[in-house]
Parts: structure tokens; sequence; C-alpha cells
């Protein structure tokens, strides 16, 4: 992916970017709370059942890792959001 220079790009194009960047947080935030209700359903699920096995609790681990990824990188939009405020688009 190729990385886009937001400070030669018109108003116009910066409030399509800005839409884009707006529909990518609200996914990133949807994903993120299914993922931990998916691992909280789990370990309650797993803890309250008469048999515990631990082997039970390793595809928990699937969740935690996606969770990891859609946060590892929070300020890959940075850049636009600087771009947006000097521009009093946002």
């Amino acid at each position: 992916m190729e990385k886009k220079d937001f400070y030669k790009m018109t108003n116009e194009e910066l409030l399509v970017e800005k839409k884009k960047l707006k529909k990518s947080k609200l996914f990133h935030a949807t994903a993120i709370g299914f993922l931990a209700g998916i691992l909280i359903f789990g370990v309650i699920a797993w803890s309250l059942s008469s048999e515990k096995h631990f082997g039970f609790l390793i595809p928990m681990l699937i969740p935690v890792a996606f969770i990891y990824r859609l946060l590892k990188n929070p300020n890959k939009n940075k850049e636009l959001e600087a771009v947006l405020k000097e521009r009093d688009l946002s």
C-alpha cells in the first residue's frame, strides 16, 4: 500500500479520506467489542463448567491475537488527522 501525501491533497479529497477514516475507526471498535465479547463468554463458560480443562482456553488466544493486531497500530492515521486539524476540516 502506497503512502499518501495528505499535504498535497485538496480539501475535497481530504474529506473523502476523513470519511474512510471514520468508517475504519467504527469497524475497529466494533470488531474489538465483538472479539472481547467472545473472549469473555468463553472464559465465563470455562469457569462455570464442572470439568476444567485448560485445553479449552487455547482457542481463546485467537480473539486475543486479533485484538492485539487491531490495537497495535492506532497511530497509523495521525498524519491525516493532523492535516485535517490544520485546515480546520475536523
